[in-house]
């Protein structure tokens, strides 16, 4: 069995419990699909781009003759309408189906016919009310949540990474008008900190030495769990845990609510030891107009106090976000307060959306919508400032000192610019946020950055930057034999 993800680190942790299942149920998994009987295929259904790159590779991989069994949020999105769409695959299975699903697969193999899924709202499966979600969450498949009590995560690791994505969370109750989330993963549900301290020691002991803590939305940990758990301040209290951990090098918090970034929890991240001073942000507009219709919080003046609350504790901290660009009744006044926004907040890396309708949603409905060419010129237009201001900031880190946690090692080097020997600072997110490339100026110096372990961490100068990518020299290079 071949196991192929798509879509974001959430995915990569659900992929890895669904590889602890299978290996649990009898299947072997193989890195190639040729020498597989069954392709896995882990979708993504979150914007347009997603969907088709997933069912180009579904359709790849029916190309190899092999049977194609498609999972995760398209599958669970569409279900039975894929299924119709995308007679190439042999299987659509949904989260309910994770369970069982080696035997699914053993049905497959055998030529069965399995009905496939029918979508639902899963956010009528466990109650409105957050604190009454604990005990009907067990009865509900929430993947990457699953836990064996006498062995610990169900969880197969499918690389060797130094890095690692952890859930802390799953589901989201935010309302927002643009998107379909919700709907296919569910209601706000927050693992208990012990099975995830348990989880993060196993990964430490795996030789991952940087946790990132994924969710739907880090900011609502622990709102379902109680006091004794510190309701409102579970994660604050989470994190020095995780940090504390033996063979953890850096903690990494992603998907942050500016609306629900308290004081305190900046605080803890910006100043926590272990904790990398990174701020994954979701602004997604600065306009108050149009934050409204998307049914947000805030302002470019909100926005611009929480990102000098940040710098306050820590000036280098990374800051990062997304943007949509050409929302519906988006005029040229909130298009030109987005961009005095982005220009004031500096920060290191900004992904722009244009806008497209999701299926299902509330902006879907909304009737003022731009011209699809008015959305393509409007992205072009920012991610052009974006990529002069991303620039500037890589820039302007140039003689300070970064942690860099070494990742990977291309080729033997020609003791030329360095690129075969790379890693991130604590600022730099995983895939998303650019790289800390090692620069070296002779055979020795290539020889020595050569011999950095995948894993290790690197007190560097930043010498000169590249887009938001930076070139570093070791503080102190060391002989190796």
């Amino acid at each position: 069995m071949s196991l192929l993800t798509l879509g974001c680190a959430r995915n990569e942790v659900d992929s890895e419990e669904l590889a602890g299942r299978l290996t649990a149920g009898g299947w072997e998994l193989s890195a190639e699909a040729d020498d597989a009987d069954v392709v896995v295929v882990n979708t993504c259904g979150f914007v347009e781009s997603a969907k088709k790159d997933s069912v180009d590779t579904l359709l790849a991989a029916s190309e190899t003759g092999k049977k194609v069994v498609a999972v995760g949020c398209m599958a669970e999105r569409y279900g039975a309408e894929l299924a119709a769409n995308l007679p190439e695959a042999d299987a659509v299975l949904g989260f309910d189906h994770y369970p069982g699903l080696a035997e699914r697969l053993d049905d497959v193999v055998a030529g069965r016919g399995i009905a496939s899924h029918t979508p639902s709202d899963r956010r009528t499966l466990l109650p409105i009310s957050p604190v009454q979600r604990q005990e009907a969450s067990s009865e509900v498949a929430i993947p990457g949540h699953e836990w064996v009590p006498t062995s610990g995560p169900l969880r197969t690791r499918l690389d060797d990474a130094p890095v690692a994505a952890l859930k802390i969370a799953s589901g989201c109750d935010r309302k927002c008008s643009f998107c379909a989330i919700p709907s296919f993963r569910g209601s706000f549900v927050s693992r208990s900190p012990e099975e995830i301290v348990a989880e993060a020691a196993w990964l430490a002991s795996r030789g991952v030495r940087e946790l990132f803590l994924v969710s739907e939305n880090s900011t609502s940990y622990g709102k379902d769990l109680g006091k004794e758990y510190g309701a409102g301040r579970a994660l604050e209290l989470l994190l020095p845990q995780l940090a504390a951990l033996d063979g953890v090098d850096r903690v990494r918090v992603s998907y942050l609510q500016p609306a629900e970034t308290r004081p305190d929890l900046v605080k803890t991240i910006a100043t926590t030891e272990g904790v990398a001073p990174y701020f994954d942000l979701s602004f997604q507009h600065a306009s108050a107009t149009v934050l409204r219709r998307m049914r947000r919080f805030g302002s470019t003046e909100s926005f611009l106090a929480l990102i000098e609350q940040i710098r306050e504790y820590a000036p280098e901290a990374g800051i990062r976000t997304n943007v949509i660009v050409g929302f519906p009744g988006e005029t040229e006044d909130d298009l030109a307060e987005l961009e005095h926004f982005l220009t004031e907040a500096r920060m290191d890396v900004v992904g722009v959306f244009g806008y497209s309708d999701e299926d299902g949603t509330e902006a879907e409905t909304f009737t003022d919508k731009l011209d699809p060419d008015v959305v393509t010129e409007r992205v072009r237009r920012v991610t052009g400032l974006l990529e002069e201001l991303m620039a500037q900031r890589a820039e302007d880190r140039v003689g300070t000192e970064v942690e860099v946690l070494i990742e990977r090692h291309d080729g033997d080097g020609d003791g030329g610019d360095g690129g075969d020997v790379a890693g991130r600072a604590a600022h730099q997110g995983p895939e998303v946020d650019g790289e800390c490339i090692l620069a070296v100026t002779d055979e020795a110096e290539a020889a020595a950055a050569a011999a950095y372990a995948v894993g290790e961490i690197v007190r560097c100068e930043v010498v000169d930057s590249e887009g938001v990518d930076l070139h570093v020299r070791p503080v102190s290079w060391r002989d190796r034999q």
